[in-house]
């Protein structure tokens, strides 16, 4: 088992904490992104869709997409349990990864993705009026989602889920666009620090 993976993407991020609060150990193949590493033709034979992480296993299967790797993590190992402890918990966790994901870390990327100088050569066209649009919609996420803060120490309930890895990411990787979260957001503040102050955090 290897996972293909680059440091400077927010999507294998979420792989990495996830892993860490699991305590599990995966030999890493660093894919360069800026070089253009993931379109080489022997990653596209592992992902056709040249995004990484990629999750190889020992029989040669390819697990893509951070979630679906997690995912696989979670069967493989329960405890500690990211995805919820039972059917309605599960389905609550999986509402807030999707709002997280949908509502907070796209917005956060298309913002990065069409307006960051680096990005021209990867981002073709790169659009920096739709960068522009994202940015309001990541503080309106921001704003509600300080609302449903205030009576719970994490996003999905009164434990740390895949949600909260998500979200967590989501906000890091608000700071290259040079954005952050507003001062009156002091539900998201109080959560931020304390997630952002567990270990796994450091993946």
């Amino acid at each position: 088992m290897k996972l293909y993976t680059s440091t400077r993407a927010p999507n294998p991020r979420r792989v990495d904490i996830f892993l860490a609060e699991k305590g599990i150990e995966v030999p890493r193949v660093e894919i360069d992104i800026m070089k253009q590493e993931h379109k080489a033709p022997d990653f596209i034979a592992r992902n056709p869709m040249m995004r990484v992480p990629v999750l190889e296993l020992d029989d040669g299967t390819h697990i893509a997409e951070s979630i679906a790797i997690c995912r696989y993590f979670e069967e493989l190992q329960p405890a500690p349990p990211l995805f919820g402890v039972d059917m309605l918990d599960r389905a609550l966790v999986e509402m807030w990864q999707r709002r997280m994901e949908l509502d907070l870390m796209v917005p956060v990327a298309m913002a990065f993705r069409h307006t960051h100088p680096a990005m021209a050569e990867l981002e073709t066209p790169q659009v920096a009026e739709w960068g522009e649009v994202n940015k309001p919609r990541i503080f309106t996420m921001l704003d509600w989602l300080d609302g449903e803060l205030a009576d719970r120490p994490f996003i999905a309930g009164q434990r740390y889920t895949v949600a909260d890895i998500t979200a967590l990411v989501a906000i890091d990787f608000m700071r290259p666009v040079r954005l952050g979260v507003p001062e009156s957001c002091t539900n998201v503040l109080r959560w931020y620090a304390d997630v952002s102050g567990r270990p796994s955090a450091g993946a």
